[in-house]
């Protein structure tokens, strides 16, 4: 079935409506002499050299610069899709509101580049970045206690609507013992300016704090941790 259909679909999307496990597929043919490109280990090598972080033209450019090898493009990136090497996170790109009624008056920076804080629960912040996993994209809602830098909760949707953070601050208040007054930090994202959300963090008496619209140093400390890069999942 896959063979039949690889040609018009990825070989994810097959499998999860076989709801077969992509290593399952990838043990059951490498069991059946699975063809392998001479240039896989180097690639392999490379990908972990560079910590998974750049994606096939990168990678292109490093084995023709570096080791003289001339690939195809499409070789390079179907042997990095076949050993899920594919770049992992990638820079926060923007996306318009999907539905969500912006809030008319915006939270205003109360947090102010402070990061520092004297104690738990008195300064969250919080941000969404996009993992590439194979052909997939998944969406990480992070919240971080800038107490510790400790991350109180994270969560991965397929989506990036307004449920993902509402979801991770619902779990994140239920771990903390639903404190009070809590500032939570973020973008002018539209899943952050929602009346949806908006009116959560006013139900559960916390006080919204966001950045100055495209100051990304107004949030710094998670948009750095999502920028070194998310662990394998």
């Amino acid at each position: 079935m896959v063979e039949k259909f690889r040609k018009k679909y990825t070989v994810t999307s097959i499998l999860k409506v076989l709801e077969i496990p992509r290593a399952s597929y990838y043990r059951w043919t490498k069991g059946f002499g699975e063809y392998r490109n001479e240039h896989e280990d180097l690639i392999i090598e490379i990908c972990k050299a560079t910590k998974y972080r750049n994606g096939h033209r990168k990678i292109r450019a490093i084995l023709k610069r570096d080791h003289h090898i001339h690939l195809n493009r499409n070789t390079v990136q179907n042997i990095m899709q076949k050993h899920h090497l594919q770049c992992k996170v990638k820079p926060k790109r923007k996306w318009k509101s999907q539905g969500e009624s912006e809030v008319i008056a915006l939270a205003p920076n109360i947090l102010n580049r402070d990061f520092s804080a004297s104690k738990p629960n008195e300064k969250w912040v919080t941000d969404i970045t996009f993992i590439q996993y194979g052909s997939e994209t998944l969406y990480l809602s992070t919240i971080m206690d800038l107490y510790n830098n400790e991350i109180v909760d994270y969560k991965i949707y397929n989506h990036q609507q307004t449920p993902l953070v509402i979801d991770t601050l619902q779990d994140a208040l239920d771990k903390r013992n639903q404190p009070e007054g809590v500032i939570i930090h973020s973008d002018q994202g539209s899943v952050y300016t929602s009346y949806t959300f908006q009116n959560y963090v006013k139900e559960h008496h916390l006080i919204s704090s966001m950045s100055r619209r495209g100051n990304c140093w107004d949030n710094a400390v998670i948009e750095s941790f999502h920028s070194k890069g998310i662990p394998i999942l």
